[in-house]
């Protein structure tokens, strides 16, 4: 770090959590800077200045990666797990601290991103950039009829508001393929049960330009720097 920068910003670079999250450390008070509690992710930390998380000292990792994980089902999109479930960062190589990219429930599989770069992640999940991401949904209830296809495609009302228009493919008669570009809590569930057919098995197979391929469930592998290059092109980056 040659120059200062904003605390948050500092955090996320050094792999501690994603910009939003790292905030979220510091106004509750876990950072310190020199042995003394700081609450405004806006503070200025230059070269040298002794910076924890609690208690830990901190520091930027010299190279960022990012990997791809199949996420099984029963495992937890989280660094850690106060319940003791199997977290996805322990599907991911020892030795380098990573956090996800984002979330899928516990119950959904497929393709999810762990990086130590907290810029990046910052940009791939931030409503702003609408990064798309894909999902094959098994629902219930075949077919899925025109109507609700129409009605996935243009926006369903949800508890939450109403959703933006989703790019929308039938493959099987009880098989779906959704992109969407936005991020809410359980969305394509959601979405599916509001036009009369509840998901059965929901699975992300593509993220940005990324997709899922033929990496096997549980396993991971280091996206090339081409593929890495694709996301922050993706993301605005």
């Amino acid at each position: 770090m040659v120059a200062s920068v904003r605390l948050g910003k500092f955090l996320a670079s050094a792999g501690v959590a994603s910009r939003r999250a790292a905030e979220e450390l510091i106004r509750a008070g876990r950072v310190t800077i020199a042995g003394v509690a700081v609450t405004d992710p806006a503070r200025d930390v230059s070269e040298g200045d002794p910076v924890a998380v609690d208690g830990a000292t901190v520091s930027v990792p010299v190279g960022r990666v990012v990997y791809a994980v199949n996420k099984p089902v029963g495992v937890v999109s989280t660094a850690r797990d106060p319940q003791g479930r199997p977290t996805i960062v322990s599907l991911a190589p020892a030795g380098v601290r990573l956090y996800p990219i984002g979330r899928l429930d516990i119950d959904t599989t497929g393709l999810i991103l762990l990086t130590n770069d907290g810029d990046l992640a910052h940009r791939l999940t931030h409503p702003r950039f609408e990064v798309p991401k894909a999902y094959r949904a098994v629902v219930s209830r075949p077919p899925v009829r025109e109507r609700a296809l129409r009605a996935l495609r243009e926006g369903v009302e949800l508890d939450d508001g109403r959703t933006s228009p989703a790019r929308v493919r039938r493959v099987a008669a009880d098989a779906l393929e959704i992109t969407i570009r936005e991020g809410r809590k359980r969305q394509v569930r959601r979405m599916c049960e509001a036009v009369g057919h509840p998901v059965r098995r929901l699975e992300r197979v593509g993220f940005g330009p990324l997709e899922l391929g033929s990496l096997r469930e549980g396993a991971c592998r280091e996206l090339t720097p081409e593929e890495v290059s694709a996301l922050r092109a993706a993301a605005g980056g």
